[in-house]
This record gives C-alpha cells, structure tokens and sequence, in this order.
C-alpha cells in the first residue's frame, strides 16, 4: 500500500514538474521575439541570441556539473550529443530567432505545435520503430494543417519564415530524440548540462564576435535573459525530471498545451491580439497531435528510450 501511495505521489509531482517545464518552454516564442525584435525594429542578432543563450547557460552548467560531481561522457555517446547540440543549440534557436524577425509571436506558437509529432516522427526513425497507418496519416494531416495556417497568414502564400520555423521544428525534433537517448544513459539533467557544456568551443567564441554594438532595449535583454536562464535551462530540469517521476507516456501528454499557453503569453508580453482563426488552427493541431500520439508504433531495432 504504502508503496503505491509512493508511486501515485512521484506521479503526481512528475505532472506538476512536466507542466512547469512545459509552461517554461512556453514563453520560449514571445521571449524569443522579445529579444530579436521584428525587421522594422531589430534589437538583438538571431545568431548572438542562439549562441549566447547557450555559452552562459554553459557556464551554469560547468558549475552544476562540478557541484554534483556529474561523469564524464563515454566516448560512444558523443555522436548524440553532437546531434543533440545541432537540434537544440544551434538549429532550434538560430531558425526560431530568424523567423520572429518577420511573423508575429503567435504565428510562430502554431507552426512549432506540430513538434510532439515531429519528435515521435523522429524517434521513429532514430530507433527504427513501425508506426502505423493512422501515425503516418496524422503525421501527414498536421503537417498539412501548419502549411495551411502559414498559408492562411500569408494571404495564400507560405513565407521564407515558415520555412524556418519548420526547421526549427525539425531541428528541435531530432536533437530531442538524441536527448532521450543519452537520458536513458545518464542523469537528464547532466545531459542538458554536458550538451552545453560540450558546445562552448562554439558558442563562446560565437557569443564574443557577434556581441551588440549598438544600444538595444532593456526588454531585449530581459528576453534574452529568461531564454538563457529558463528556456536553455532550467526548464530542461523541470521537464526531465518531470518525465523521469510521472513517466514519458503520462507526463508529455501536457505538452499538448503548450502552443496554447503560447499564445496567451504573447497577448501581455508583446501586446498581440488572439485572432479567433489562430486559436482555430491552434486547436486543430492539438487535436491531430494528440489523436496521433496514441496511434500504435512496434519497436524495430532499438527501444525509444
């Protein structure tokens, strides 16, 4: 007895800590935008955003790892952690912020909806499982429905910045997937810690040459501060550790509130107005992520981890 109250406890606390995470990663967009500001009024370059935001989260994670004694990466690990780093420090940031310079927060929220999906895509792949049919076809239903809403946005035509946010989504699919795999390997929080840790011969370096030079707002900087601090992060913690207590299943299931949540950040940090369609094509995407996150896959050569 006393174990099962046990387990429904760290269940409960794996929900709650997912839910912050997701919350976290939420305002992860509108920061984003924040900080970059639109083409008629750019504040801090893309690039000095995505390499910064990761060279001073990886002087964090230099004092994390020597406080807890984390252990060093097997040699064998670091082809992941190289992908990892690709997805989630460089591509996802670096596509995001060049994006945000020409569509609005809430644009950006709905296209980068369609990332659980895309994770479960590319961990089909990765760990060569068998999805099913009606995987596929929801895989294909929500892509389709995020080009139909870019093409709704851009008067019947897709933008280059689409375009980017799709490769922030696939950047950021595929270095999660690696994440996971190293998660099984070691401590989640170390593995977030090692991937920025391991990029500072790049980032550092990038962060320096392209550091402003001219005045930005101080809301810039409080955009760029908390995508640092809570989206590079923290938020990892929260997430990983969420899933680690409540279980993968269980706990990503909230991620499906993320775009949503989203959207609602962008209305006080940015002054933007909900349109009644975009909460339309938002819903939409939930929907078909979520239908399509239950379909059956059969595990191929590898266990997703």
């Amino acid at each position: 007895m006393s174990t099962s109250l046990h387990d429904k406890h760290d269940e409960r606390r794996g929900l709650w800590l997912g839910l912050l995470g997701v919350a976290i990663f939420a305002m992860t967009v509108p920061m984003t935008r924040l900080a970059v500001g639109p083409a008629a009024d750019p504040q801090l370059a893309p690039l000095f955003v995505a390499a910064g935001r990761a060279a001073l989260a990886g002087g964090l994670s230099v004092l994390y790892l020597l406080a807890t004694r984390g252990p060093l990466p097997q040699r064998r690990q670091l082809p992941a952690f190289g992908v990892c780093a690709l997805g989630t420090v460089v591509g996802f940031p670096l596509f995001m912020g060049l994006a945000l310079r020409h569509v609005d927060a809430m644009h950006a929220a709905v296209v980068s909806g369609v990332l659980p999906l895309a994770t479960a895509v590319a961990a089909a792949l990765w760990f060569r499982q068998r999805p099913s049919t009606g995987f596929w076809a929801c895989a294909g239903l929500g892509c389709a429905l995020v080009l139909a809403f870019g093409a709704h946005q851009g008067s019947g035509r897709l933008s280059p910045a689409d375009g980017l946010l799709l490769l922030s989504v696939a950047s950021a699919a595929i270095g999660y997937v690696a994440g996971a795999q190293l998660a099984a390997q070691m401590r989640a929080e170390q593995v977030i810690c090692w991937v920025l840790v391991l990029s500072l011969p790049f980032t550092l370096p990038v962060m320096l040459a392209t550091w402003p030079t001219a005045p930005v707002r101080a809301t810039a900087w409080g955009g760029f501060a908390y995508v640092t601090l809570f989206s590079m992060w923290l938020g990892f913690f929260a997430w990983y550790r969420g899933l680690a207590l409540g279980g993968t299943v269980r706990v990503s299931q909230v991620q499906l509130v993320q775009p949503f949540l989203a959207l609602l950040f962008a209305v006080p940090v940015l002054g933007e107005t909900l349109e009644a369609s975009t909460v339309l094509f938002s819903l939409a995407v939930i929907g078909i992520v979520f239908v399509g996150k239950k379909m059956p896959t059969h595990s191929g050569a590898a266990p997703a981890a």
